[in-house]
């Protein structure tokens, strides 16, 4: 299962049945679970924990130094869930020391090819990084969030649940639940309506939701005004937890 001119560094620990691919190289310090497949010329290192079931395709690079002036060789992780996709010449960092030390990537993820996760993210599972998407260092990105061509996250942003972000979007600020981004600057432009219908919310959810979107978007109210309208809803409304719970935890504004 392990290419003869692959280096495998003492310390690894792989799982029995782990494929690695010619010339791949993987660290003292990593430890990689059953069912996973490691492309031609991948570098994986640090200390990096790697799930089961996942396909490292060639030339990523797993779990190397933060690309961050302040580190300074300090200890710090990389952990990936299950059964990711990661395409080729993705570059996923590992922690610093100001930001827990730890990024995360959860299940079924698929990056495509050239896309960045930086230092001390938090990736959540069922997201879609497409080709050349960035993330800056200790951005959130819930589930379900989709990263369309080129698109990004300014450092420290949050990205919640269901959202989904257009061609070339680089945001700056917070992305609500649920909301849908794009054009030149980005701007939000409504509910992720088609992307919701896939995963099952029915036609009275997704009615909720646009009236949650008016009232934080289109109706002139304070934040904080509006957020309290949300609440007031919650107890018929559960789905609108998502969008309350990014609102409540931006710490950069939301993006308008």
């Amino acid at each position: 299962m392990i290419h003869p001119t692959a280096i495998i560094e003492a310390g690894a620990e792989l799982a029995d049945d782990v494929e690695v691919g010619p010339y791949a190289i993987i660290g003292a310090n990593v430890s990689i679970g059953s069912g996973c497949r490691v492309g031609p010329h991948v570098v994986i290192c640090g200390r990096t924990t790697i799930g089961r079931d996942n396909r490292i395709f060639p030339f990523a690079s797993i779990g190397d130094e933060p690309q961050d002036k302040k580190y300074r060789g300090e200890d710090s992780a990389l952990e990936i869930g299950n059964g990711n996709t990661i395409r080729e010449y993705v570059t996923i960092n590992r922690g610093t020391a100001d930001g827990g030390g730890v990024t995360r990537l959860g299940d079924d993820n698929w990056l495509m090819a050239y896309s960045h996760i930086a230092h001390d993210c938090q990736v959540g599972s069922h997201t879609i990084f497409a080709n050349g998407a960035t993330l800056a260092g200790h951005v959130t990105v819930g589930d379900y969030v989709i990263f369309a061509g080129y698109s990004g996250a300014h450092q420290f942003c949050r990205i919640g649940d269901h959202a989904f972000l257009g061609m070339y979007g680089g945001v700056s600020q917070d992305v609500p639940a649920y909301v849908m981004v794009s054009g030149q600057p980005p701007r939000p432009r409504g509910i992720n309506v088609e992307g919701l219908k896939r995963r099952g919310f029915d036609s009275a959810q997704l009615r909720n939701i646009k009236e949650a979107y008016r009232t934080l978007y289109r109706s002139g109210l304070p934040r904080e005004q509006a957020l309290s309208e949300l609440k007031s809803r919650l107890a018929d409304q559960p789905e609108l937890e998502l969008m309350i719970a990014t609102v409540e935890a931006s710490t950069r504004g939301l993006l308008r």
